[in-house]
C-alpha cells in the first residue's frame, strides 16, 4: 500500500511590534494551496493544531501563531486586552503578507479573529468556527460568571482560579464521550505555560477583559450579514464555556453556514479531529475555487 504523505511543519518566530512572536507552518505539496490561519484559545497555544496540521498540512498551508502571551511567544509588558492581541494578529497578517486566506477561530481566537474580519474583510475567503462565540445565547453559565469579572481583588482572585491545574484539565475532559481519545500531553503543556511567573499577568488582564468583547458582538453579527463568507461550524455541544446554541444563533446571520455538532467538549478536535479534519479540507477545497485570490 502507498504510504502517506507525511507533513512537514516549520517552527519560527517573527518580530511584531517589538514582540516575538511564535508560529506553526506546514509545507504543502504547492505554493498555490489554501491557506488556513488558526487562532487558538484559552488556555492553549498552537500546539493545540498539531494533530490537525499533520492531518492536512502536506496538502494545505496551514499557520498557527501562539498569540503574545501564551506558548512561545513573548509576554507583553503594558496590560494584555483583546484590542492589543488583534493589532498584533493584524501585524502577522502583514509581515506574512497572507492576502487571501480562510480563518479557524476558536474560544478566544474568536474575538481576535473577529477584530481582523472588519479590519481585513477582503482577505477573509472563509470561516471555521469551533466552539468560537459572539452570540448572547452562546454563553454558558460558566461563561457568564466570567464575563461578570471586573479588575479588583475578588474579580482577580476569581479569575486565578482559572489558571489552575484541576481547571485547566477540566476544559480538556468535561463533555467528551471516551476521555481516553484526550491526550493528557495537552492540558500538561498548557499548564506548563501557566505556571510560568510572567504569564499570571497577562492571563489575568485577559480573563478580567473578556466582557469588552460582548459590547462588539453587534457589529460582528452585522460583518457576518452583510459579507455572508462561506462558513464552516463545527461544534462540541457539551463544551462548559460556550453550549450548543451559540453554534445555532450563526445561522441567523449566515444562513447558508455548513454546521455539524459533536457530543464533545471545549476542545473538540481532541475527540473528533478524524470526522472534522475531512470536513475542512473538503471546506478549503471548494471554497478555494469559489474566491480568486487577491
Amino acid at each position: 500500500m502507498a504510504f502517506p504523505i507525511v507533513t512537514r511543519t516549520l517552527h519560527r518566530h517573527i518580530d511584531i511590534d517589538g514582540l516575538r512572536v511564535f508560529y506553526r507552518e506546514s509545507v504543502p505539496e504547492t505554493d498555490q494551496a489554501p491557506v488556513l490561519l488558526l487562532l487558538h484559545g484559552f488556555p492553549s497555544a498552537s500546539h493545540q493544531y498539531r494533530r490537525l496540521i499533520d492531518a492536512l498540512g502536506a496538502h494545505y498551508r496551514l499557520i498557527a501563531p501562539d498569540l503574545p502571551g501564551f506558548g512561545h511567544s513573548d509576554v507583553p509588558g503594558s496590560p494584555l486586552t483583546f484590542d492589543r492581541l488583534g493589532e498584533v494578529m493584524a501585524g502577522f497578517v502583514e509581515r506574512l503578507r497572507l492576502d487571501h486566506f480562510v480563518l479557524y477561530v476558536f474560544d478566544y481566537g474568536a474575538p481576535v479573529g473577529f477584530r481582523l474580519a472588519l479590519r481585513y474583510p477582503e482577505r477573509i475567503a472563509g470561516l471555521v468556527i469551533q466552539n468560537g462565540n459572539a452570540y448572547e445565547e452562546g454563553l454558558g453559565e460558566t461563561m457568564r460568571g466570567l464575563v461578570a469579572l471586573r479588575p479588583s481583588h475578588e474579580g482577580e482572585q476569581a479569575a486565578r482560579e482559572m489558571l489552575t491545574l484541576p481547571v485547566t484539565r477540566k476544559q480538556y475532559e468535561s463533555g467528551t464521550g471516551d476521555v481516553q481519545l484526550v491526550s493528557p500531553d495537552s492540558w500538561v503543556l498548557d499548564q506548563y505555560f501557566l505556571d510560568r511567573p510572567e504569564r499570571a499577568r497577562p492571563q489575568l488582564d485577559l480573563l478580567l477583559n473578556y466582557h469588552a468583547n460582548l459590547g462588539h458582538y453587534p457589529e460582528w453579527q452585522e460583518w457576518l450579514r452583510t459579507r455572508r463568507p462561506p462558513t464552516l461550524i463545527t461544534w462540541g455541544a457539551n463544551d462548559m464555556f460556550f453550549p450548543e446554541p451559540g453554534a445555532h444563533a450563526y445561522l441567523r446571520d449566515v444562513p447558508d453556514a455548513e454546521l455539524h455538532v459533536y457530543p464533545t467538549g471545549h476542545f473538540a478536535l481532541e475527540e473528533y479531529l478524524p470526522e472534522i479534519a475531512p470536513l475542512i479540507a473538503a471546506f478549503l477545497d471548494r471554497t478555494w475555487k469559489t474566491v480568486s485570490p487577491r
